[in-house]
């Protein structure tokens, strides 16, 4: 009975944050759209023509036709545009790479 009464005294002690957090969370849509950016950035082609990006630049789309199905669903995710101009990917791709690394 001890347990019990336990596991109910934490749980109480945290109702406040699991409701703060329920609160603060994004709508169902926004989870939706970054699921989809991060369901992008694990596939190993698409991840390789970001990388390639961030270390060349700008490459033209003539250069990576074959791969053109990899580029439209990163275009259709707002991951790249045109240009790979984003710092924010730039960043997250960078800090992944550096976690990669310890």
């Amino acid at each position: 009975m001890k347990k019990t009464t336990e596991v109910c005294k934490v749980y109480e002690e945290h109702l406040n944050k699991i409701l703060e957090a329920q609160v603060k969370l994004p709508g169902d849509e926004a989870i939706l759209e970054l699921a989809d950016f991060f369901d992008a950035l694990g596939n190993p082609t698409r991840l390789k023509i970001l990388l390639a990006l961030m270390e060349v630049g700008e490459l033209c789309t003539c250069d990576l036709s074959a791969i053109s199905h990899q580029l439209r669903i990163l275009k259709d995710r707002k991951i790249v545009a045109y240009r790979l101009d984003d710092e924010h990917i730039r960043e997250i791709l960078e800090i992944a790479l550096k976690h990669m690394e310890e």
